[in-house]
């Protein structure tokens, strides 16, 4: 199932339902005592992130809109979390408080929203819930969008002019 871009008029032939930022908002080549890998990051020795799935509920679909995304917390829970990282306990694992690490495209002013990270089953990437707050990120985690908007978004990125 595509869809007809609003912006070009071409017929794409899939309508992406996920997205992913490859780095915290913050990240720099080259910073000492730092290091990116796919599941967390170290920066300067004293900033810790790890990335989770912001879901964003698609009321008139099978399917929900995520973000990879970035959240900063504190070094205990950093490591906590990876101490836990493939062990089954860790569903057990109370939410770790977070800042929002991500600037997501189509939405001013994300950086620093407040966050909850949720650790699931071991091979699922943390879920990440947004304070209830009256941003439009946190509104349409709450609300959930439409296909029409899921459009939105893609044609946004692909066309970003």
């Amino acid at each position: 199932m595509g869809y007809t871009c609003t912006s070009c008029g071409e017929h794409h032939g899939e309508l992406p339902f996920a997205y992913s930022v490859p780095a915290p908002a913050f990240w720099q080549d080259g910073l000492d005592d730092s290091v990116l890998e796919p599941e967390r990051c170290v920066i300067g020795g004293e900033h810790y992130f790890l990335r989770g799935r912001l879901v964003l509920p698609v009321l008139d679909a099978d399917e929900d809109l995520e973000w990879g995304v970035w959240v900063s917390v504190s070094k205990d829970n950093f490591f906590r979390a990876e101490e836990l990282w493939d062990s089954p306990d860790r569903e057990a694992e109370p939410p770790y408080f977070g800042w929002f690490a991500t600037e997501l495209p189509g939405y001013e002013g994300t950086l620093n929203l407040k966050t909850h990270l949720h650790t699931g089953p071991v091979g699922e990437r943390p879920a990440i819930e947004l304070e209830p707050t009256d941003h439009p990120l946190a509104v349409e985690q709450r609300a959930g969008i439409t296909l029409v908007r899921v459009q939105a978004i893609a044609e946004m990125l692909l066309h970003p002019w």
